[in-house]
């Protein structure tokens, strides 16, 4: 639309479009703000909200996380953690997979988790959170417990997987729906004072490799627990890696795996 993209051009301070300027726009032309935002990007105009994104994400990069599709697959302590990060660095399309709802014992670690929310599905939290923080994003909530009968439907058009799951199996359910639809997959899991992080792409085995002894169930979260701080560190390096693995940027970990320890803060890589 001509006049909207003028519009726009008008308002702009040096290259970038101050959020106001977005709200007024979407309500001046009955637009979504996902619409403008878009109108804006493909007419080289940066929404201010990115502007420091800008010194190692081009113009042409932002565009293309705007027009990806990231399946996060669990939205407790990782996938809040995620969803967030996700959304604040413009990646245009989440889909938030999770069946449960917010408990106490969530308070602790889960961004998404607040007294008011105690009982309401994660995904339904999830999306008043993003519309909240970047109504340009959009959010779908898939309300059901991922697993192999519904995993590649769930998993169809998607970009990149991003894995915040606390169950074994269901993990591995996961890498075996992302290959059958040609998705990456960033994988992560955390337990006390400890996690680890790394990629697989379609093809590879790695995670089966990482569980070859392992029986299955929920891990080690079950018997250390999880403070604060330990989601907040794997959730970003995941997202990391899937910033990376969009991008076509940087070297992702593939065929290895990053354990990280914060207790004695030990990284080590371990070739899988």
């Amino acid at each position: 639309m001509k006049e909207v993209i003028e519009w726009l051009q008008s308002r702009i301070q040096g290259d970038l479009l101050p959020w106001a300027d977005q709200q007024s726009a979407a309500h001046r032309f009955g637009l979504s703000y996902r619409q403008v935002e878009e109108m804006a990007l493909k007419n080289g105009l940066l929404p201010a909200r990115y502007q420091r994104n800008r010194n190692m994400i081009s113009l042409q990069e932002q565009i293309r996380l705007f027009h990806s599709r990231a399946v996060v697959i669990g939205c407790g302590g990782l996938g809040g953690y995620i969803i967030e990060e996700l959304a604040r660095l413009g990646v245009g399309h989440i889909v938030a997979v999770d069946y449960d709802v917010f408990e106490e014992h969530n308070l602790n670690r889960q961004l998404l988790a607040t007294p008011d929310f105690l009982g309401m599905n994660k995904v339904a939290a999830a999306a008043r959170r993003v519309d909240r923080l970047n109504p340009s994003v959009d959010l779908i909530p898939v309300c059901e417990a991922f697993g192999s009968e519904n995993g590649r439907q769930i998993l169809a058009g998607a970009d990149i997987a991003i894995d915040g799951l606390d169950s074994i199996t269901v993990r591995l359910e996961l890498a075996e729906a992302c290959r059958a639809e040609n998705v990456p997959l960033v994988y992560g899991s955390i337990a006390g004072w400890y996690g680890y992080v790394g990629s697989q792409f379609p093809g590879e085995r790695t995670l089966e490799k990482i569980f070859s002894d392992d029986t299955g169930g929920r891990g080690l979260e079950t018997e250390l627990g999880n403070p604060s701080f330990t989601p907040a560190v794997i959730a970003s390096l995941e997202v990391a890696e899937a910033c990376k693995i969009l991008l076509g940027r940087g070297t992702p970990a593939r065929k290895r795996c990053l354990s990280v320890d914060l207790l004695d803060m030990e990284f080590v890589e371990i070739e899988c």
